[in-house]
């Protein structure tokens, strides 16, 4: 007998099941599950010829061509469970819930295993993720600092405090300016960036506080989602405020490192708002060597960026917190403090 879950199910149940993903590679590339594993039925070029036949000859002839292609591939399916899930504990989806993943379901189960399905699929699972975010009773508090200010090695001596932790920037993996990619791994799509999110705040206990980073709606290529960036402008807000001296100092550790040309293709792609004077004298610092010059005219411009926001934040309760020192740890023990009162 066919097993359905809904979302909220197969998160309580992801522990004891492996989550196979039976839509075409393609698919999977654009978003998919966090931990759910690439089990395609189709390829991407056999999906788009069986739906082709769909719309255009029906569905008996799409049915029957799914079926000469799937065939032969069949004992290689068990046996590539076999491995995945000794166990033998699984659940499955595809696009809607629909054809593939019963497909599946029924061969697995008749192999012997204990088979699930996501009811609904892939597309019920983002409505669910999606709906998290608008409906979401986590209690935000959101860390901010102008550029260099250290903000996310604060979070992370925030996490080794024992505080709960959602890394932005680590998820988007890009920290959010025009030099956020260097160093960087290729950023998610828009919709896997919001899948591990969800499942980021779903390792946590939401009756707690979680603290994230201050950050544009757009973080690089992708977005946070509409209801989250709301709760965040409306969460708050902990201003840290160090010395000039050590925000230069922390950029120059942060990107002296990188390859020059990193460096200028970054300034030119702020060229319009920083003037070609300034331009000019940032790339020749950079040739020069000079880094902590360049680092100078970078902040000069995000510096008036990050007021811009500051002034016109929504937050109810924006608390600075001005420092004689950049010790991460030092800071984050004082966020900690004046957080008690949020």
């Amino acid at each position: 007998m066919e097993r359905l879950l809904n979302p909220d199910e197969w998160l309580a149940e992801r522990n004891t099941r492996v989550l196979l993903d039976v839509r075409s590679p393609g698919e999977y590339a654009q978003g998919h599950i966090p931990d759910a594993i690439s089990f395609p039925l189709f390829t991407d070029a056999e999906r788009a010829k069986v739906g082709t036949l769909y719309k255009q000859q029906g569905k008996d002839v799409a049915f029957t061509v799914g079926l000469d292609i799937v065939g032969p591939k069949m004992a290689g399916f068990v046996r590539r469970a076999s491995q995945i899930a000794p166990g033998k504990q699984i659940a499955v989806h595809c696009w809607r819930g629909g054809q593939r993943s019963r497909s599946m379901a029924w061969l697995l189960r008749a192999a012997g295993f204990d088979v699930a399905v996501l009811n609904g699929g892939y597309k019920v699972y983002r409505r669910f993720v999606l709906d998290f975010f608008e409906r979401s009773p986590c209690q935000l508090i959101v860390v901010g600092g102008r550029t260099g200010a250290g903000k996310t090695r604060v979070l992370h001596a925030l996490r080794a405090l024992g505080e709960q932790v959602v890394d932005l920037e680590a998820l988007a993996r890009h920290k959010g300016s025009s030099f956020g990619s260097i160093g960087e791994d290729g950023q998610p799509t828009v919709e896997q960036f919001e899948n591990d999110l969800f499942d980021a705040f779903q390792q946590l206990d939401w009756s707690k506080k979680i603290w994230l980073e201050n950050e544009s709606r757009s973080i690089g290529r992708v977005y946070i989602p509409e209801g989250l960036w709301k709760r965040m402008k409306n969460s708050p807000l902990l201003n840290i405020e160090i010395p000039h001296t050590d925000r230069v100092k922390n950029l120059v550790r942060d990107y002296a490192a990188f390859p020059a040309g990193e460096l200028e293709q970054a300034f030119l792609r702020i060229d319009k708002k920083l003037g070609g004077l300034r331009l000019n004298e940032a790339l020749e610092a950079l040739r020069l060597g000079h880094y902590e010059r360049a680092a100078e005219i970078a902040l000069a411009y995000y510096d008036k960026t990050y007021q811009h926001g500051l002034d016109n934040n929504p937050s109810p309760d924006i608390r600075i917190l001005k420092l004689e020192h950049s010790d991460p740890e030092k800071i984050a023990l004082a966020c900690r403090e004046i957080s008690r009162g949020c």
